[in-house]
């Protein structure tokens, strides 16, 4: 994001804050319950949204070093994350060619190669198959080279490491993000590293849990033993970027900000904002960190949702005091995003009701709506 995108943003809040005037769309919209429900339509959109598009898999501080290596399940798929002793990450899936096993049990580690636990084919962390126990007796003639991990397509860019679940080409991330690419390079994720980390399940629709930040109707209400007070009631904006949506809420700060000279405005310090990164990740941005929430859909009604808080790389958390601030945000975090997914829960458990044939989405509320018709368009593209 260049700087006068940056004031540009400011002002356009300002100017609504200002005539006490929210960000509309259009009309009303409805979204059918269905869409939260349907098990048949559940299974189409993990095909055709997580199987199919480029994902964050993992930021790149959790690939410290050469020879590190994660695993990660992403909506089914079973992933093993490598860095290579040249420093370039790969991706492949987390299987032994041979029988099928899931090849490695550790969450994290540092190895340059990997035994089966079942019958010990070994790999390599580029994927090569380099090891087959009684490999002459038993497999002769085995092409070994075409029995190397099954690879799919890495790219690391803004901090990030990105993965492209359907093939092993590389997938274009400036393309993907479609207008993007300069506010991911102002964002600097590659200057941060993961301090906490929480992941646990939730008895919602994903969909469902990652509505609930892509609008700021709720804040007052439904955060307003926690968060609520110190944002702007009612107050935000976004817009589309492709299949992406870039949110801005202004904090109470709001006035003081435009108060200062223009060359002192910050963005980041007067607002809060999200970026939804279509389908399952959102980087909620604030003045010096980014809190990674990612959303993986397990079944129509249960998501396993991921909370990771990213501070300066240069934090020093084996300080008492650093420690404790960072526990502290990330703690802050939890609370307000418990109080999301509590009511996500509330709102799951009521579709089954038969109380509502379909949601409504007012016109402060429009992201819900773009949201949705992306979510149908892909559906729609992969049908076809």
């Amino acid at each position: 994001m260049d700087r006068t995108t940056e004031i540009e943003l400011l002002e356009e809040l300002a100017g609504l804050r200002e005539a006490r005037s929210f960000y509309l769309d259009d009309a009303v919209t409805t979204s059918p319950v269905a869409r939260y429900t349907c098990p048949e339509r559940f299974g189409r959109e993990r095909q055709a949204l997580f199987r199919a598009l480029p994902a964050v898999a993992a930021h790149s501080s959790e690939l410290a070093g050469a020879d590190a290596f994660l695993t990660r399940d992403l909506a089914g798929l079973p992933l093993l994350l490598t860095r290579d002793g040249d420093g370039t990450a790969h991706a492949f899936l987390n299987v032994c060619r041979h029988r099928g096993s899931r090849l490695v049990g550790e969450d994290s580690g540092c190895r340059r190669r990997f035994a089966c636990p079942y019958h010990a084919w070994t790999y390599d962390n580029r994927g090569a198959l380099k090891g087959i126990p009684h490999g002459a007796a038993g497999f002769p003639g085995l092409d070994r080279e075409a029995l190397g991990l099954k690879r799919l397509g890495c790219r690391e860019a803004y901090g990030w490491i990105w993965i492209a679940p359907d093939g092993a080409a590389a997938p274009d991330i400036d393309g993907f993000l479609d207008g993007l690419a300069a506010d991911f390079a102002w964002l600097d994720a590659g200057s941060l590293k993961i301090v906490h980390d929480d992941t646990g399940e939730r008895a919602a629709n994903w969909k469902i849990l990652y509505e609930g930040g892509l609008e700021s109707y709720h804040f007052r209400i439904a955060h307003k033993d926690t968060i609520g007070p110190f944002f702007q009631d009612n107050l935000s904006s976004y817009r589309m970027f492709g299949r992406h949506i870039r949110s801005i809420l202004p904090r109470a700060r709001l006035d003081a900000e435009m108060a200062l000279p223009e060359e002192s405005r910050s963005l980041r310090r007067a607002t809060n904002l999200v970026y939804s990164i279509f389908p399952s990740s959102q980087l909620l941005v604030q003045e010096d960190h980014i809190v990674w929430i990612q959303a993986l859909p397990l079944a129509p009604d249960r998501t396993r949702v991921r909370l990771a808080t990213l501070a300066p790389a240069d934090a020093d958390t084996g300080d008492p005091e650093t420690a404790r601030h960072w526990r502290k945000n990330h703690g802050i975090t939890m609370r307000t995003l418990a109080e999301d997914f509590g009511i996500g829960e509330s709102i799951q458990s009521g579709l089954l009701s038969g109380a509502n044939a379909a949601l409504h989405f007012g016109r402060f509320e429009g992201a819900l709506d773009r949201f949705d018709r992306t979510v149908d368009a892909e559906l729609a593209a992969a049908e076809n």
